[in-house]
């Protein structure tokens, strides 16, 4: 039983990075904008914070150095598709292959660095109940934050004026635009916005779920959070409910190879990715499903004045 509830325990870890990252790729979306460079934009976020935890041995000013990587790439970004109207997926992808490589060329000094020794949390009193206190109370803040993060987000997007007018922006730039809305600039906040998630995203990988720099360590998760927006079909609980259901899996290969069960390493490995590819290839069977729910001007360039 202890063996199960270790599993919970790193299914809730490993979804908290998805998590954090769908959420942000999902502000972006709820605006009408993808952003195909997550991998990347996580990759430079993550040896960011590493580096930055190397020398101040503060753990929160390494996931406010991710962020600020993040936010500073998705404004680059945002920069080139909003105002200079470049193709969102042509130039997302262009920003994944450069964070890919230029995460590699600036982490090549931090590849056999070591981070100081990594604090242990637990909520008071929760945390000795035999069973649930291992599996849910024993996590970092940020695993509880993710959770409060994605209350704050429906509250934002489905209560507030702002989060309204996002939601109209992603849905109907020209009327928006016809309303006095800044179109551009809501567009540019909310890839920053999500350039942030995802940058803090990045940083925990490489600050607490795994504390060390390894070139491309990221490992895909990216993709795997940009596929979570379409899966969840652009909801903040279910984007939740999905990252601990892909969280799950990644750590199901581990728990098997723990208890001895004799299936190839390679198959394991591949069963997150194999879920993604299942999954969006079930959705993708009902495609007014996803088109009802899909905001309407998603990857649409926006031109004041048309």
């Amino acid at each position: 039983m202890e063996s199960y509830a270790l599993l919970v325990a790193a299914t809730l870890n490993a979804g908290t990075v998805l998590a954090i990252a769908a959420l942000g790729l999902l502000i972006n979306e709820k605006a009408g904008v993808v952003n195909l460079g997550a991998e990347g934009l996580m990759l430079c976020a993550a040896i960011a914070g590493f580096a930055a935890v190397v020398h101040t041995g503060n753990d929160w000013l390494g996931f406010v150095a991710g962020m600020a990587a993040g936010a500073l790439l998705a404004a680059i970004f945002g920069v080139l598709v909003i105002w200079l109207n470049t193709n969102q997926y042509a130039t997302g992808l262009a920003l994944s292959l450069f964070g890919v490589g230029f995460s590699a060329f600036v982490g090549i000094g931090y590849v056999k660095e070591k981070l100081p020794d990594r604090p242990q949390f637990a909520v008071p009193y929760l945390a000795d109940i035999p069973l649930l206190g291992p599996a849910f109370f024993k996590q970092h803040p940020l695993v509880y934050g993710a959770i409060l993060l994605v209350l704050g987000l429906i509250w934002f997007l489905y209560r507030s004026r702002t989060g309204l007018v996002l939601r109209a922006v992603g849905e109907s730039p020209t009327s928006a635009h016809a309303l006095g809305y800044p179109v551009r600039r809501i567009r540019l906040a909310a890839v920053v916005a999500g350039g942030a998630l995802c940058g803090l995203a990045g940083a925990y990988i490489s600050v607490i779920y795994t504390p060390l720099w390894v070139e491309g360590m990221v490992a895909g998760k990216g993709w795997i959070a940009l596929a979570l927006t379409t899966f969840a079909t652009w909801r903040p609980a279910r984007v939740l409910l999905g990252s601990y259901l892909f969280g799950g899996v990644t750590m199901l290969q581990f728990h098997l190879q723990g208890v001895g069960v004799q299936v190839s390493s390679q198959l394991l490995t591949a069963l997150p990715y194999i879920a993604t590819i299942v999954v969006l290839a079930l959705i993708s069977r009902n495609p007014t499903w996803i088109r009802v729910n899909m905001p309407a001007s998603l990857g649409k360039p926006f031109y004041p004045g048309s």
